[in-house]
């Protein structure tokens, strides 16, 4: 079985059991962000994870397989055509540059991991519109000299 298709099965299943993301975290022990990551094939899954993934859905046999499989973490660099993507997409090349000489004032030369990085997706409720509460957290990694 593909990682497409345990992807498909996925989306399926959580919409006939109407469970949320979040929900699924918590049945699994996971952060939101990582099992929805994850359930979409852009990361692998520890092998206890998976099992409890396809036991809460009752995914198709070889899905686990998939799920622990390494992922191919390949993106389109086209510009994104949905909004909210687009919107992420349009704040990294607005305040990439931004970031990067705040980051390195701070921190030295280096990178923020994305590896070593955890990431939240919060609400504030506000009387001028709801707020989104991104949250990234990543070891800063400095380039080595030799």
């Amino acid at each position: 079985m593909k990682k497409s298709d345990v992807v498909e099965a996925i989306i399926l299943a959580k919409k006939a059991k109407n469970l949320s993301w979040e929900k699924i975290a918590a049945e699994i022990g996971m952060s939101p962000v990582w099992t929805t990551s994850a359930c979409l094939g852009m990361n692998s899954m520890p092998a206890e994870k998976a099992k409890m993934l396809c036991d809460l859905l009752a995914l198709p046999e070889g899905s686990q397989d998939a799920l622990v499989a390494y992922p191919r973490k390949g993106w389109d660099f086209e510009v994104p055509q949905d909004p909210l993507i687009y919107r992420l997409y349009e704040v990294v090349g607005v305040y990439g540059d931004t970031l990067k000489e705040l980051i390195q004032e701070k921190f030295g030369d280096g990178i923020m991991s994305a590896i070593d990085f955890t990431m939240s997706v919060d609400k504030e409720e506000n009387p001028k519109g709801d707020r989104v509460i991104l949250t990234l957290n990543g070891k800063f990694l400095p380039y080595k000299c030799w």
